[in-house]
């Protein structure tokens, strides 16, 4: 991996800067890819894949640690979300994808109001405490790319993709405040769908035979 291309992991993920991603390895180009990557301590580059292709926009990884090693040669490792580039061209002189690429970061610093940061803030803690998850902590607030943290347990790839591509952390917000109100009230409904599912509609809980 000297010439400055960089690996490509197409897969129906969009991973964000600063998230961790589990992978299990076990397609052979895969296996050569992430074992040179372990060997030189390199990064490489996921982009979200679909049956047009894959986008042109990626977020590196690094991987954290290997989890299990097998026999044949699979692996399951613990990455973690890096920079976020472009990609000019593809190569595919090698058994996995290979890209020319332009790193990028945001282009403006404007930080988010204090006013829309704590209305985020605020459905986040909601959306945490839907799933029995952690709230953010007081200082979280002092990220300068809270947004991307932010949409982790989020699991819209378009909404992803487009946080991915926005080069402007105050813009992320926006889109985080608009999008919140929304999924909220999904993932609600679904919930209460599950509350009522245990209690068999019955305002008690099934008992398990």
């Amino acid at each position: 991996m000297q010439d400055g291309l960089l690996p490509l992991f197409p897969l129906q993920v969009v991973l964000l800067p600063g998230s961790q991603l589990p992978l299990h390895i076990f397609e052979d180009r895969y296996k050569e890819m992430i074992g040179e990557v372990l060997r030189e301590e390199v990064e490489f580059g996921v982009v979200l894949a679909s049956e047009k292709g894959i986008v042109n926009t990626g977020c590196t990884a690094t991987v954290d640690r290997v989890l299990r090693e097998y026999s044949d040669g699979r692996l399951d490792i613990l990455t973690r979300g890096r920079r976020r580039f472009e990609i000019l061209l593809l190569n595919d002189e090698r058994s996995f994808l290979r890209g020319a690429v332009e790193f990028f970061d945001d282009e403006q610093a404007e930080p988010a109001a204090p006013d829309l940061l704590q209305s985020v803030i605020a459905g986040y803690n909601e959306l945490q405490s839907i799933t029995s998850s952690d709230p953010l902590e007081p200082d979280g607030a002092g990220d300068p790319r809270l947004s991307f943290r932010l949409a982790q347990d989020v699991p819209d790839l378009g909404f992803r993709q487009t946080l991915l591509v926005t080069r402007s952390e105050a813009e992320r917000m926006r889109r985080i405040a608009d999008f919140l109100p929304g999924y909220l009230q999904r993932r609600r409904k679904v919930q209460h769908t599950k509350d009522v599912a245990g209690r068999n509609g019955h305002g008690h809980r099934s008992e398990q035979t």
